[in-house]
């Protein structure tokens, strides 16, 4: 795409919430309690300045990383262009991330062996399941699979949304609206929901819940929102503020300090499809949109274009950088806590910019790194 083609908001939208994915997993290093350093399914604060920063850092600054890219895939990609076919959608789409997105499921399974990271049996017993989940070195990859059923159901969806009114669409994203709360539900109320049973996963809302709510979402904003700009700008900083103070708050209220903790539950409200998330996403989307600029500077264009092969690889780096940071001791790294989060994140996103472009001019990078 050339730089005169570009939609400039969305490009530093790509190169920050790349950084704000690095940013959690950077946040992860100081509340998980197995050996990986990430957080499982067990979490245990070491003190009070943890508490605080994780849920400052994580909960609070940059919970909204993926729903962002979600609602920018929609933004650029509904409704398809005209005289797209779903074959030609298809085609196009699965052929930019299926193969880096195998090529790295690859990597993770079979080069942490060659530094010890993990052994031959974990390898082989990673290997037979790539056909039904990401690799165990690989948790990050998640994000692939929601963002490859939000490409399958965007040609069946971008007809109703050519056709749609703003009040249509109004209504659909009340009753996503309403399907976030459902985990809070679940959470406090009752595990099973509106039809929910052992024998039905499909709850009452379920057809207007999930990411798909977000790709209504941005089309509405492109197709019908026409605020001026110092409105966007006042909402979306509102939005954002509340339903970032909130992310942050509902962690650090669970987060009691040396006490294990099932992590579902110290990170209640910490999906992303929940109120809070969906309003701090929505409020950050809003104030990117308020960047005005004719043309997007080259290395921010140049980041935005490599972001997918660092959203790849960057867990090859993080974990090495904050194993050397946290050097074994949560409660006193070599760095200050509020210091150590950043840095950790900043290395690595220095490390995956130099490490992708020096990829990309590989012959078929783009089958690799995605450009």
């Amino acid at each position: 795409m050339r730089n005169d083609e570009r939609i400039v908001f969305v490009d530093y939208i790509r190169v920050i919430a790349c950084f704000l994915v690095m940013l959690v997993h950077s946040s992860e290093n100081f509340y998980g309690a197995d050996s990986s350093g990430l957080a499982g399914n067990v979490s245990m604060l070491a003190n009070e300045a943890n508490r605080f920063w994780v849920a400052f850092y994580d909960g609070g600054v940059a919970r909204t990383c993926v729903p962002l890219f979600m609602v920018v895939s929609a933004f650029l990609l509904v409704p398809l262009p005209a005289g797209m076919t779903l074959t030609g959608f298809y085609r196009r789409r699965f052929s930019r991330i299926l193969p880096p997105m195998i090529a790295f499921m690859l990597l993770y399974t079979f080069l942490p062996l060659l530094w010890g990271g993990m052994t031959l049996e974990q390898s082989m017993a990673d290997l037979k399941m790539l056909a039904f989940n990401f690799p165990s070195m690989a948790g990050h990859l998640w994000f692939m699979y929601p963002l490859i059923s939000l490409y399958l159901i965007m040609p069946i969806v971008s007809p109703w949304l050519e056709r749609a009114s703003a009040r249509d669409e109004r209504i659909f994203i009340v009753l996503f609206a309403a399907s976030t709360f459902i985990p809070w539900l679940h959470t406090f109320v009752t595990p099973e929901i509106w039809g929910e049973c052992f024998w039905n996963r499909f709850s009452m809302l379920w057809y207007c819940s999930g990411y798909l709510g977000y790709l209504v979402v941005a089309h509405y904003i492109r197709r019908h929102l026409d605020w001026e700009r110092r409105k966007r700008l006042i909402v979306g900083t509102t939005c954002f503020v509340v339903g970032a103070a909130f992310t942050a708050w509902s962690f650090w209220w669970k987060g009691v300090p040396g006490q294990l903790i099932e992590t579902p539950i110290l990170e209640w409200s910490w999906e992303f499809c929940t109120p809070n998330v969906l309003c701090a996403t929505v409020g950050a989307f809003l104030m990117f949109s308020c960047i005005e600029a004719k043309r997007t500077p080259k290395l921010i264009a140049e980041i935005s274009r490599m972001s997918f092969g660092m959203y790849l690889i960057h867990m090859f780096f993080l974990a090495p950088i904050a194993k050397a940071i946290v050097a074994g001791n949560q409660a006193d790294p070599l760095l200050p806590i509020w210091l150590a989060i950043p840095v950790i994140a900043i290395l690595s996103y220095v490390c995956c910019v130099i490490s992708v472009k020096l990829l990309s001019y590989l012959p078929k990078s783009k089958w690799i790194v995605g450009c």
